[in-house]
């Protein structure tokens, strides 16, 4: 790996909170929990709240009406705001010098889910249907085709570390001098597949989430995307260390003594050339869920004490699946503009079994230092830890 530093030279996001990158970062420092108010009626008749998409995206233009799927729209949306800055590096180093890491976790499955009952209730597909939506490689497939890069181009689906370890991978192939940009996050929008599926599991809350709280019985899941471009072009965010880790302590629950997330984020720190009292503010997992939450709480406070300010997202978004770790990329670099943390909503009774850390209030709090940490930790033992800096 060379020292070449890669920083991020555009941005764009949408999730629950916001349609984009201002509007998601006012209501995250207000505390905005208006975004969990929906829900949603799972097979099993419960209705639990979902952290559904401030407001719907626009159709696919229509030279583009073959990638038509739900999460391809949220694609489209979140790639609008940057197409300006694409677009003038692909002029300045050709289309071929540009490539296209996402990470996702669903991809167009709802589209799947609402064909299945017409072919098997009349024996063919519908006319619109289009098998290529719902594989894993269809977001990464239609950014390149929407804005003309004939670089690398692939997807990564790493479960809850998806769109994080997109962005690593976007980071190394600018690094290694194979792109000069790229286009790069997570998307994931809600779907009957996931919802459904970590119902079955016991992991879906009856209520909003409650990281890190006594009270704590699972998770919400919602949408959201993140995308960003990267380049070597100095900007205001550095993507200044990682670290990644896989334990493959179990399919669906992590290592109880956190040994794969220690090892991420004492990469991520190697990386950085920082120490962890250089960390000004930590963004956890904090699915809230029973083991999730115990490792977590173990491992921070572990490494970092009870003095590093530090908060869960999700009881504002929802878990956004494979565009989790972007997404709160995203939180991360918007509080390092700001100088502000991202508020901890929760009910405040703190479980007396878990290491007490320094969790933030509910608009967060003002933090003034250079770096600030995410953290995913995923299905399978999957570990990342992602450090960002302000220049």
């Amino acid at each position: 790996m060379t020292g070449t530093s890669v920083y991020i030279a555009g941005a764009s996001a949408a999730n629950a909170l916001g349609s984009d990158w201002d509007g998601v970062a006012d209501a995250l420092f207000a505390g905005d929990r208006s975004g969990l108010e929906q829900t949603v009626t799972l097979s099993d008749g419960r209705t639990p709240p979902v952290g559904r998409l401030r407001a719907e995206p626009d159709s696919l233009p229509a030279s583009l009406g073959e990638w038509e799927s739900r999460n391809n729209r949220l694609v489209h949306h979140c790639l609008l705001p940057l197409l300006p800055a694409i677009l003038e590096a692909r002029a300045r180093f050709g289309p071929s010098r540009l490539g296209v890491v996402i990470g996702t976790s669903t991809s167009g499955i709802e589209s799947w889910e609402s064909a299945l009952p017409r072919r098997l209730a009349d024996g063919v597909w519908p006319n619109d249907f289009r098998f290529p939506r719902h594989e894993l490689g269809d977001p990464s497939a239609f950014v390149a085709a929407a804005v003309g890069i004939d670089g690398p181009c692939y997807s990564v689906s790493t479960a809850c570390t998806s769109g994080v370890k997109a962005m690593v991978s976007a980071a190394r192939l600018i690094q290694t001098g194979l792109c000069d940009a790229v286009v790069t996050g997570g998307v994931d929008t809600l779907c009957g597949l996931t919802l459904n599926g970590f119902s079955v599991l016991d992991s879906v809350s009856a209520a909003r989430c409650n990281p890190f709280s006594v009270n704590r019985d699972g998770i919400n899941i919602g949408d959201g995307g993140a995308l960003f471009l990267l380049t070597r072009e100095t900007s205001e965010v550095r993507i200044a260390g990682w670290g990644e880790s896989s334990d493959a302590h179990h399919l669906s629950a992590p290592d109880p003594e956190g040994g794969g997330a220690s090892l991420a984020i004492g990469e991520a720190l190697a990386h950085a050339g920082i120490g962890a009292d250089d960390i000004a503010y930590i963004n956890l997992h904090g699915t809230a869920t029973r083991l999730n939450d115990a490792m977590e709480a173990q491992v921070t406070y572990r490494l970092f004490g009870d003095d590093t300010p530090c908060s869960s997202t999700k009881s504002l978004t929802g878990h956004m699946l494979g565009a989790a770790g972007s997404g709160e990329a995203a939180f991360i670099a918007m509080a390092l503009q700001r100088r502000l943390a991202p508020p901890h909503i929760w009910d405040g009774e703190a479980d007396p079994d878990l290491p007490a850390l320094r969790l933030t209030g509910d608009t967060g709090e003002r933090v003034e230092g250079r770096y600030m940490m995410s953290c995913s930790y995923a299905f399978g033992g999957n570990n990342m830890a992602l450090i960002l800096a302000r220049e």
